[in-house]
């Protein structure tokens, strides 16, 4: 079981990880935008742009969804239900909540998905 020491700590953790996600998300906006066709640059030059710009959507994405967990672990936190494994209903271990604190199962559990 968690202590309300190490819950406030993860707590912390959660709201600075939806914020860093967040200002990530509104100021990577300007890096996904569509590649003009129209720049007179060389074909290479326009190929890396536009490898580029999906990369820069990929994390985008990847940022979205993650603030989806990170903001789903807060509500579980609010409803006193953080911490708890989705499949064994065991307690997450402090160790591995620190390191991710969004997750959602217990690292046997987690594993035993893979």
């Amino acid at each position: 079981m968690l202590t309300n020491e190490e819950l406030n700590k993860l707590k912390n953790s959660l709201l600075e990880l939806k914020t860093q996600l967040t200002d990530f998300i509104n100021n990577s906006t300007a890096d996904s935008a569509p590649v003009e066709l129209s720049k007179p640059i060389g074909r290479l030059s326009r190929m890396d742009e536009m490898q580029q710009q999906q990369m820069h959507k990929a994390n985008r994405l990847n940022a979205k969804n993650r603030l989806t967990r990170v903001e789903s672990a807060l509500l579980r936190f609010k409803n006193k239900e953080y911490g708890y494994c989705n499949e064994c209903e065991d307690y997450i271990s402090f160790k591995r909540l620190m390191a991710k604190p969004e997750s959602l199962f217990c690292l046997d559990c987690q594993q035993s998905r893979e």
